[in-house]
């Protein structure tokens, strides 16, 4: 049982944040019950800490190690600057991990960086047998000048044996090897550990380090995450069950014997559904069939004739789904097509089984599997005797796997069977693709949870817990849930009653008139830089366009979008003091980006920012609605409101990071008003946790600039006169 004073030893800094010091008790109190734990606080108010704290001690006294995961950078970067303070009170031997393609000296993907690794290792190997040999051979030639009895025999024997190994260094070395990680295997690399565990170092760091040595840093580091008290990862290390499986041997640790914290734990959802997804191109079946041509093997017939049925079954069900004036709508981005039937299997599945002819389908993808793994080894072992110069992906196995998977889940609840097209951007073809596309993560999610010794999942947003429960497959866990204890008289959230931005309203000239009017007051009476998040990007450049061409608005008008340098636009927008930045709140500023101070003093949502309400969205809320009952409400509920108003705090979390900062949250419509009830479930006020439910105050559009000229002017925030009314 951990007491106050032992896990405190970890925490860095003078003094916690209010509820900080609670928060480290409740997670301390869960862990020694060996219970997971879902932690919600405020933006701004330690969850990192509060969450390693009690886990590195925890992980000390039972001899664990503790694992930290991000899937945003900036959080990464965070996470680095807290395990140095920790370091700095109490030692901690700490890795922080990225993947390979992001650490690779020589540029190779990964399964040719394992041929590599394999061959270069054996080609060490040989030069240790062989220099053993040589003292062997040495010392029975002293043996032989002294006359000892068979010693020449066996000197013979070892020189044969020499001769054999001199042969195989000289294939393994007209071979495929890596430099890089040769000078790991032969070189003495205590230098590199010791300057490793002298700090925490970042990726980059341990690239520059490994570079100028000419030193594979990717595997040095793997080599030192044995014994190591914490790491930090990617969301991949955890959620792909085969990248987990080699992380944890890596670690040399078995599942049981580690401890995972989740930070921005309500995205955890959508990377598991991304994990988990499958997705089959009509480029890689072309492929995989023009192997088969070159494969003398008896069972490339069977194999091409299962494969070329999907591809035709594919080519047709695109084509069929297309709709008027659709095909000319598709570009380089993937586009859609709905194949799913209510009371049958999909158009794909259909179209397969009657365009099939042969023995049957399961037969003949387990012969093009068989022929697959044959040729994947062919292609392993030309790349490993420099037959090849670069190590090649077996088209067929791919194929022939993702197939098998179609066949026997596609029916199967959670999964969702999807047909994409997108035009090549060399020749201007179409071209397609099937998907597996997984509505429910819990499948991922769940195993990992239970795997692990215990599981600690934090974030600004993850209320309600009982949904974050059922979505990720957690069993009973420790939940807590602190809100902002900043002072309250330093903030305003304010409920605009401004007109209901529903879809078919946006275009209404009135109602866009209203919003920029709101939009000219927001930033005329903030002292500094207002961030505006819109349900999309085409929703901000409307917006962004009205105002700049107001003569009212002297404020500087920024612009995000898809195809923007968003981080150089961020260092624009908080290097200026006046500016609006006009963004999506589905984009990357919502989330895991701090405005402190005078970078930004205004926040606004404006709208309810509802995701596209695609076919892939609406798959999932049936999933939902069949998953727990046939609630219509479970789907909608669980894959459109909580996401949404999930998103929606995150954004109003960007602004008021300390105690001392100080601004205004806006919410730009009238469905986040009191009146709200009225409208049923388009009304999402009652969608907030109690607490910030009860600090929102209604304010009638012509209203706000008097709330807001009150607020900041009470704050002495304006520099000189403030703006009049």
């Amino acid at each position: 049982m951990s007491t106050t004073g032992e896990y405190e030893r970890f925490f860095p800094y003078e003094e916690p944040y209010p509820n900080q010091r609670s928060a480290m008790e409740e997670i301390a109190a869960a862990l020694d019950d060996e219970r997971d734990v879902l932690l919600e606080g405020a933006p701004g108010t330690g969850k990192t800490l509060s969450a390693l704290v009690p886990a590195l001690d925890y992980a000390r006294r039972t001899d664990k190690t503790v694992v930290i995961t991000t899937n945003v950078h900036q959080q990464m970067r965070q996470f680095v600057e807290d395990a140095r303070a920790i370091t700095r009170e109490e030692p901690l031997r700490a890795v922080v991990f990225k993947g390979k393609s992001s650490m690779c000296h020589i540029d190779v993907e990964y399964q040719e960086c394992q041929t590599l690794r394999d061959t270069t290792r054996t080609l060490v190997e040989k030069e240790e047998e062989r220099a053993e040999l040589s003292e062997q051979a040495e010392a029975l030639l002293d043996r032989i000048r002294e006359g000892a009895d068979g010693a020449g025999e066996a000197r013979s024997a070892v020189t044969d044996e020499l001769d054999e190994i001199e042969s195989e260094l000289e294939d393994l070395r007209d071979g495929n090897v890596c430099e890089h990680y040769y000078n790991n295997l032969t070189g003495s690399n205590d230098e590199f550990f010791e300057w490793l565990f002298d700090d925490v170092r970042t990726p980059e760091e341990i690239y520059e380090y490994a570079h100028e040595r000419k030193l594979c840093g990717y595997e040095l580091l793997k080599e030192g995450m044995e014994a190591v008290d914490l790491v930090v990862c990617n969301y991949h290390h955890l959620l792909d069950p085969n990248i987990r499986e080699q992380f944890f041997r890596w670690l040399g640790r078995e599942p049981e014997e580690v401890v995972t914290v989740f930070d921005e734990a309500h995205n955890i959802e959508s990377a598991a559904r991304d994990h988990a997804s499958r997705t089959l191109t009509e480029n890689t079946l072309e492929e995989a069939l023009a192997e088969l041509e070159d494969a003398d093997d008896s069972r490339a017939a069977p194999a091409e004739n299962v494969l070329s049925a999907f591809l035709g079954a594919l080519r047709e069900t695109y084509d069929d789904a297309f709709g008027f004036g659709e095909r000319e709508q598709v570009c380089d981005d993937w586009y859609d097509l709905s194949i799913a039937n209510a009371d049958r299997r999909d158009d794909l599945t259909l179209s397969f089984l009657d365009r099939y002819e042969g023995r049957g389908i399961d037969a003949e993808v387990d012969l093009a599997l068989q022929l697959g793994r044959a040729l994947d080894r062919e292609y392993e072992e030309a790349y490993r005797e420099g037959e090849a110069t670069t190590r090649s992906e077996c088209q067929t196995l791919q194929a022939a796997e993702f197939i098998a998977a179609w066949m026997a889940d596609g029916a199967k609840l959670g999964q969702h069977p999807m047909c994409s097209v997108r035009r090549d951007a060399g020749t201007d073809e179409i071209y397609g693709r099937a998907e597996l596309y997984t509505c429910i993560p819990r499948e991922v999610t769940e195993a990992l949870f239970e795997e692990v010794h215990a599981s600690i999942l934090m974030s600004a947003t993850l209320r309600p817990f009982d949904v974050a429960e059922d979505v990720l497959g957690l069993s009973d866990p420790a939940t807590m849930a602190y809100g902002l204890e900043y002072p309250e008289e330093r903030r305003r959230t304010l409920a605009v009653e401004a007109p209901a931005l529903f879809s078919s309203e946006r275009n209404d000239p009135e109602t866009q008139s209203a919003v920029a009017d709101v939009l000219a007051d927001a930033t005329r009476f903030t002292p500094g830089n207002a961030l505006f998040f819109f349900p999309s990007y085409a929703e901000a450049e409307r917006y962004h366009d009205r105002l700049r061409s107001r003569e009212d608005v002297t404020t500087r008008v920024l612009l995000d979008g898809s195809d923007v340098d968003t981080e150089s636009l961020r260092r624009e927008f908080v290097g200026s003091d006046d500016a609006a930045l006009f963004t999506s709140l589905w984009g990357t500023l919502a989330e895991g980006v701090s405005f402190d101070g005078d970078d930004a003093r205004t926040v606004a949502v404006v709208g309810v920012p509802y995701p596209h309400l695609s076919e892939r969205m609406e798959a999932i809320q049936h999933a939902y609605n069949r998953a727990y009952d046939d609630r219509e409400s479970a789907g909608w509920r669980y894959a459109v409101e909580i996401p949404t108003i999930r998103k929606t705090r995150q954004a109003l979390g960007r602004v008021i990071r300390s105690p001392e900062d100080f601004g205004v949250r806006l919410l730009v419509d009238k469905r986040y008003t009191q009146r709200s009830a009225d409208m049923g479930k388009y009304g999402v006020r009652d969608s907030f946790p109690p607490g910030e439910r009860a600090e929102l105050l209604d304010v009638a559009p012509e209203k706000l600039k008097f709330a807001m000229l009150n607020f900041y002017a009470d704050l002495d925030a304006y520099d000189g006169e403030p703006p009049a009314p």
